[in-house]
């Protein structure tokens, strides 16, 4: 991983939250990873960010964000981003970086853990790899 890595965020709410909530609670995530070492945070046009499988006419919110980072701040990242989704009406938060795709959810602590883990370590990570919805989470490359 090179310095000044990019990983995308995209921030999927819960199915009652409308744009204009998801776009304030994309902000506010912005705000909390420009309080870590993080190079530069962006907002990406949520049109650009449609989950992949969303049906066509399907109402998603989605807000997305383009955070740069050195490699030492990568783990303060995910720590921060797995913490903040707790008690907020995010459905789940999809990261990419590298080629590499991993996507957070409400499970349990071990299994978020586990995952963000898998995500870190170098080469792919196994398929059996989920978000705890049933759907393959893991890194890929």
């Amino acid at each position: 991983m090179a310095v000044g890595s990019g990983l995308r965020l995209v921030v999927v709410g819960e199915i009652d939250v409308d744009q204009e909530e998801l776009d304030s609670l994309t902000a506010q995530l912005r705000r909390r990873l420009l309080e870590i070492d993080v190079d530069d945070v962006r907002t990406v046009p949520s049109g650009d960010a449609l989950p992949d499988g969303a049906k066509a006419g399907e109402l998603i919110a989605v807000g997305a964000l383009a955070v740069s980072l050195a490699p030492a701040v990568l783990r303060p990242a995910l720590r921060l981003v797995e913490t903040w989704m707790k008690n907020r009406p995010v459905k789940s938060v999809k990261l990419e970086m590298d080629g590499r795709v991993i996507e957070l959810g409400h499970v349990s602590a071990e299994q978020q853990q586990q995952l963000i883990e898998a995500f870190l370590a170098p080469g792919p990570v196994p398929d059996s790899a989920t978000d705890g919805t049933g759907q393959s989470a893991g890194a890929q490359e």
